[in-house]
């Protein structure tokens, strides 16, 4: 009998409709009580405790404990990724489709992807960043930062210096599951993430994964990067 790949139980958990959408809810990197999970999930609070004992046990997410209360959250940045590339495996969406909502477009245009920037404004500021010589496509699905991109990183109070890479680097590319380009992830975009919401260029959404670019943002990414807010945003 041939053996079994190791990935068949965890493809089986996600896999599940319930689980799967509660830990699309905990894509934003947020730690959730089992109630929220159960009300995303659409799901009863009993069952929805059950199903987090498995997502527990296969690693999936992780639990905090603050008093009497218990607050999952995602194992970790690789539990986001998994998730977001096997939304690339679904087929492509054809030319004549019906109208998506209006939480998913706000979702496609401008999100986090668990700890960074990803959406239509995600892939626009990484182009925008490539296209000023600021980053470099390098092997192994890798940015390299050029010495413009350090000294423009530095100029908004991000030192590239200072952070520690990953053992997968510094800078990566992450295929975003939406626009089918990649964004930038990897230890830079996290930081950059954080920094474009303290600059008060971008707000992130209390309850969901959405990411809001504010108007000072609009005018910083327009003069820096020559990001065009009505380009960048889909009919």
């Amino acid at each position: 009998m041939p053996e079994i790949p190791d990935f068949a139980a965890t493809a089986s958990l996600i896999a599940d409709p319930a689980r799967a959408l509660m830990l699309t809810a905990l894509l934003d990197g947020r730690a959730l009580p089992a109630g929220e999970l159960a009300y995303a999930a659409r799901i009863a609070p009993q069952t929805a405790s059950s199903h987090l004992a498995k997502l527990l046990s296969g690693g999936l997410v992780a639990v905090e404990t603050e008093g009497r209360h218990r607050y999952y959250r995602l194992a970790g940045s690789h539990v986001a990724e998994a998730l977001e590339h096997l939304s690339l495996l679904g087929p492509e969406q054809p030319v004549r489709r019906k109208a998506i909502s209006g939480k998913a477009r706000e979702l496609r245009y401008c999100r986090c992807c668990y700890d960074h920037l990803a959406g239509q404004v995600g892939v626009a500021v990484t182009q925008g960043l490539v296209e000023h010589g600021y980053l470099v496509a390098a092997a192994d699905k890798q940015f390299h930062v050029t010495a413009n991109g350090a000294a423009w990183f530095r100029s908004i109070g991000l030192d590239v210096d200072a952070l520690k890479p990953t053992a997968r680097g510094l800078a990566r590319q992450c295929l975003d599951w939406t626009e089918r380009s990649h964004h930038l992830a990897g230890p830079l975009g996290v930081n950059l993430l954080s920094v474009m919401c303290s600059l008060g260029w971008l707000r992130r959404a209390k309850e969901s994964r959405a990411v809001q670019v504010t108007p000072k943002g609009w005018v910083e990414l327009r003069r820096q990067l020559g990001i065009d807010p009505v380009s960048s945003l889909a009919a």
